[in-house]
């Protein structure tokens, strides 16, 4: 049970002889003072009950202004349903003005995904710090064409750095450590609108790579109200103000013969071109597993003729039957078993098994390689749609259309909400859409 009190603060006594008071915060032999601006002379102080003797000039006043501090620190430490430390509910108490650095804070959370080996994470929010540092630093005296180029020079210069044998990405989390550029309270609807037309003209972004942006520095926001690090009517997103709307494009799949063409295309056995054909085909025949968990599959994975695997994504386990054609790849596959390191495919085979950041690393790059070589499949084809990592995942949306249950859907894609599911798949059925304008036009 936490302690309160108002007490005086008798080592900071000023020349007068007057002493501070202060709001003592103590719980589990923790303790927090918050000043409460007033001096009084300790003969006028009763400090058994923590109020004014009548013998201050102005008693009646002071303690009903003690009564209301204290009230106020009750209302905070015991009326919420956060669990408050001494420390948190001083700033809480004090209604921070979010004079803290919002670098500082979102180094402290990617820090702590780094920590955790959520690199993927990591690595997209960082992307977001630069992105903030190059609006901040941003001169418009500059033309467009000149603040694209250092922009871009700057950008390369990390991924040089990144490339470097000696590298860390902890480098890249530590350079914000200590930033004080950017203030909570700096930002307002105001610096929201501006950075994201920052995106769209010099980063030349699209909407959902800027909304992505904006749910993380909301999210940072109520990380920093809970934490008292800023008082809520200073957030962004409240009300009427910045409202994020996660807008979703076209979703266009392959259909049958499209990937008829892929399934038949002769390449050379063992190119780095024919693990790319093998690798989208067995995403497509599980039902869209994401290229990265694809390259991931270990042949421990495989029992009773079934997957067993953990999405990286969500970490949600997912159990599926091994179609027939996917088995025929995973036989071509068990040739060279001894050779990728307990891996079904060899990408991540150089990469060093208890290394988490390695693997990671080892992964985004083979998906980048793996995005460049379905290029070239998808002209060796002939096809007239984009050919990547994801669309192996909208083409099986494409063939399901409206003939299989939502639910199983739902289990298939490994989706938290069936809702998603509903929204994921709406893009690929038109059959009453199509028949309710043929009803129309072709009368």
């Amino acid at each position: 049970m936490a302690s309160i009190k108002v007490v005086l603060r008798r080592n900071m006594m000023k020349k007068d002889g007057t002493i501070p008071l202060a709001l003592r915060i103590s719980e589990n032999y923790k303790t927090n003072y918050s000043w409460l601006g007033q001096y009084v002379l300790e003969k006028d102080w009763d400090s058994d009950k923590g109020f004014a003797k009548k013998s201050h000039p102005n008693y009646s006043r002071l303690n009903n202004f003690i009564l209301k501090k204290l009230n106020e620190a009750n209302n905070v430490y015991f009326a919420t349903e956060e669990s408050l430390t001494p420390k948190l509910a001083k700033r809480k108490l004090k209604g921070a003005n979010g004079s803290r650095s919002f670098f500082e804070l979102a180094y402290e959370r990617i820090k702590g995904k780094y920590d955790s080996g959520v690199f993927s994470v990591a690595k997209s929010e960082i992307s977001t710090l630069n992105n903030l540092e190059e609006f901040l630093n941003l001169k418009i005296t500059s033309t467009k064409y000149q603040v694209v180029k250092d922009i871009r020079n700057r950008r390369l210069d990390r991924i040089r750095k990144s490339k470097n044998p000696d590298y860390n990405f902890i480098e890249s989390i530590n350079h914000f450590k200590n930033s004080k550029k950017l203030k909570f309270r700096d930002i307002d609807e105001t610096f929201i609108g501006k950075y994201k037309n920052f995106c769209t003209v010099y980063l030349k972004q699209k909407p959902r790579t800027i909304t992505n942006q904006l749910i993380f520095i909301r999210t940072l926001f109520n990380v920093a109200i809970k934490n008292g690090v800023i008082d809520k009517k200073y957030y962004p997103f409240a009300d009427k103000k910045e409202k994020i709307t996660i807008k979703s494009g076209n979703k266009i799949g392959l259909n049958r013969e499209e990937i008829e063409k892929i399934e038949n295309l002769e390449l050379l056995d063992n190119s780095i071109i024919r693990h790319t054909q093998k690798v989208w085909l067995t995403s497509f025949y599980f039902a869209g597993i994401r290229i990265s968990d694809v390259l991931k599959l270990k042949w421990t994975d495989f029992k009773d003729n079934r997957l067993y695997y953990t999405m990286n994504k969500n970490e949600k386990p997912v159990s599926l039957k091994i179609p027939i054609k996917a088995e025929a790849i995973l036989n071509e596959y068990k040739k060279m078993k001894r050779f990728n390191k307990g891996y079904v495919f060899p990408f991540l085979s150089i990469a060093d098994k208890n290394d988490a950041e390695d693997i990671f690393i080892k992964t985004r790059n083979a998906t980048k390689l793996l995005n460049t070589n379905l290029k070239k499949i998808a002209k060796l084809c002939e096809l007239e749609k984009p050919l990547t990592n994801h669309i192996a995942r909208h083409s099986f949306g494409n063939l399901a259309g409206d003939s299989i249950h939502p639910l199983m859907l739902q289990k298939l894609y490994r989706h938290s909400d069936l809702k998603t599911t509903l929204n994921y798949q709406a893009n690929f059925i038109h059959k009453d859409a199509d028949d309710a304008l043929d009803s129309v036009i072709n009368f």
